[in-house]
């Protein structure tokens, strides 16, 4: 079952900010969405923070690893002005100024796990065990919420180790497994990560494989879903959810 959001903005903004900062968080509730993805990796100080490429140069100008650089440091860096005059000075947030936000705007949270090499389990730890931390107040209330605005973050990771270690810390945060194209031994490795959902991307899904998850009795999550007849298309497959980049085509309330 899914009992999350079914639109879901990618890294905050989609194409309209600069991505997984605090201003594509706001870009993205502008635009109407309680949803958000977002990517997470450790600092060198072991500080989940919200970025998707280990290395600078696409989103942040200059040169260096993410994973070589303090948090503190990091808030200092630019992850803007590559997107625009107007984002100049953005920096790289922390996973918890991030989830802050969105429990605050009431914003629902799939948290895409990106560990350094090497450091699978320890960015398992940390992210399960700040998402719990921050999470208090929804763990102690057992009422994930039907339309998925109180629901628990959920962890997802291409990273198998990272969502073991994820679910041997915090086993009541939610986990999805992430995949380019689903292998044969997908539902195996669901159960013995205890997810409750396969992450794959749209391109490489068929509308045979969707149906086989489903009946299992997996969530289905789809990246990255840009043209509404796409999307269309893999609703009426069974897929329970997607991210997108054109938040001003598919709404959050799009089918």
């Amino acid at each position: 079952m899914w009992p999350y959001p079914k639109i879901i903005a990618h890294r905050g903004g989609g194409a309209l900010a600069p991505e997984n900062t605090l201003a594509a968080m706001r870009c993205g509730l502008s635009h109407g969405f309680h949803a958000v993805e977002f990517d997470v990796m450790l600092s060198k100080d072991g500080i989940p923070v919200v970025m998707h490429d280990p290395d600078f140069g696409r989103t942040v100008a200059g040169s260096g690893r993410v994973f070589d650089f303090t948090a503190h440091e990091l808030a200092s860096v630019d992850a803007g002005s590559w997107f625009g005059a107007a984002f100049t000075g953005e920096p790289v947030p922390t996973y918890e100024q991030v989830h802050r936000f969105c429990s605050e705007n009431r914003m629902w949270m799939n948290v895409e796990m990106k560990p350094a090499p090497g450091f699978a389990r320890q960015t398992g730890r940390a992210v399960a065990e700040l998402t719990r931390r921050l999470s208090a107040a929804e763990i102690a209330s057992h009422g994930p919420g039907v339309n998925g605005r109180h629901a628990l973050p959920l962890l997802s990771s291409f990273s198998f180790d990272a969502l073991l270690e994820a679910k041997a810390v915090a086993p009541e945060i939610p986990r999805g497994y992430l995949v380019s194209a689903i292998p044969a031994d997908w539902q195996d490795r669901l159960d013995e990560l205890g997810a409750v959902a396969l992450h794959t991307n749209q391109k490489n899904l068929s509308a045979k494989q969707a149906q086989v998850v489903k009946k299992a009795g997996y969530g289905l999550f789809c990246y990255t879903v840009n043209e509404p007849m796409r999307a269309r298309e893999i609703l009426l497959w069974g897929v329970d959810a997607f991210c997108t980049d054109r938040i001003d085509l598919i709404g959050p309330d799009f089918f």
